[in-house]
């Protein structure tokens, strides 16, 4: 019988989140010239330009951090944000970012980042990260005020210890958090998020959909089950239980849930039954295509796991998100499996 997600609970150590914070295998090679603009973009290529030049000058708030001020008058970091819609190869870049600049560093999702220091608590958490070089977060945004303020705090701690921080997102500053909450009461936390970054578009359609085929047809529930059978370090679940087990873990734990796992499938798929199940399921997104595991379903099209009603509020950007990675992990699927 093949193995479940739903029969694991893994166990994470608060003070090892911090030294896991890298970018995702996929992206253990980029650089800057692996990328590749599109010519009828030339936003991209600005971009590039525009990435280059922060790393020069973050090399050089590193050494006056490490050398040229004293503790009373650090240097302080700068920000990048890198804006544009979904599979443009904006994390490419904040990934070669990350791997031109010295260490220490770190590389995070912006859920990861939040998790992080509800983990370690915010002035453990600032302390883990003040020697840092550079910060980098990748699908920047806001999902309530608390994490408007949060990350408002601990940005303005950061740069002002010479952190310097790069972002990616599909929203620009400071249109952070609209259509989510009453985001006119907090402006102020989201202009000074607003005024960290420079902010630079990235425009181009979605390179994991460019000429591909549309959603792969799910398979039947025997044969999801014969394949997890016959695939070494496979998995098989049912889709509600699999979303049940996921209520019970702190979303910072879905990167070990599936460590080592080679083929995640999932059988009944369904349309998500409420909003914290989806956002569970979107978390679970991130954590299979940061770690490039494929994913075969029966039941429903991968692409019919958000309502229109969920894709039509304020999440529809990250939901959007989610299916665009779900997709490209159906179609590794069948491409390798």
């Amino acid at each position: 019988m093949a193995a479940r997600l739903s029969d694991r609970n893994p166990e994470v150590a608060p003070e090892s989140l911090v030294d896991e914070l890298v970018p995702p295998s996929t992206f253990d090679e980029v650089s800057f010239d692996s990328y590749i603009p599109d010519p009828n973009e030339p936003s991209q290529a600005q971009a590039v330009a525009k990435a280059r030049d922060f790393v020069a000058r973050a090399a050089k708030v590193r050494k006056g951090k490490k050398g040229l001020f004293s503790r009373k008058q650090a240097a302080q970091g700068i920000g990048l944000y890198l804006d544009g819609g979904f599979g443009v190869g904006k994390t490419h870049l904040l990934a070669s970012i990350y791997h031109s600049l010295p260490g220490p560093k770190a590389f995070a999702t912006f859920v990861e980042l939040t998790h992080l220091v509800g983990a370690l608590g915010f002035v453990n958490a600032v302390e883990r990260l003040s020697d840092h070089t550079v910060l980098c977060i990748d699908e920047f945004e806001l999902d309530d005020p608390g994490d408007t303020m949060l990350v408002s705090r601990l940005l303005s701690e950061l740069t002002s210890q010479g952190v310097s921080i790069a972002a990616t997102s599909n929203t620009l500053p400071g249109q952070l958090g609209e259509g989510r909450f009453a985001a006119q009461d907090f402006l102020r936390e989201i202009r000074k998020l607003s005024s960290v970054f420079e902010t630079i578009r990235v425009d181009g359609p979605d390179y994991r959909h460019r000429d591909l085929p549309p959603a792969p047809e799910p398979k039947s529930d025997d044969e999801l089950a014969e394949l997890a059978e016959s695939t070494p370090g496979a998995t098989l679940d049912d889709f509600d239980a699999l979303c049940d087990h996921l209520a019970t873990l702190h979303p910072s734990k879905y990167k070990a849930l599936v460590d080592g796992v080679s083929l995640v499938c999932v059988s009944n798929v369904h349309p998500a039954k409420d909003q914290s199940v989806a956002l569970r399921l979107v978390v679970l997104a991130d954590r299979l295509y940061d770690a490039t595991i494929p994913l075969t379903v029966s039941g429903r099209k991968l692409d019919e796991i958000f309502t229109e009603e969920m894709l039509s509020g304020g999440y529809r950007k990250k939901y959007l998100r989610a299916t665009s990675r779900l997709l490209a992990l159906s179609r590794f699927a069948e491409s390798t499996v």
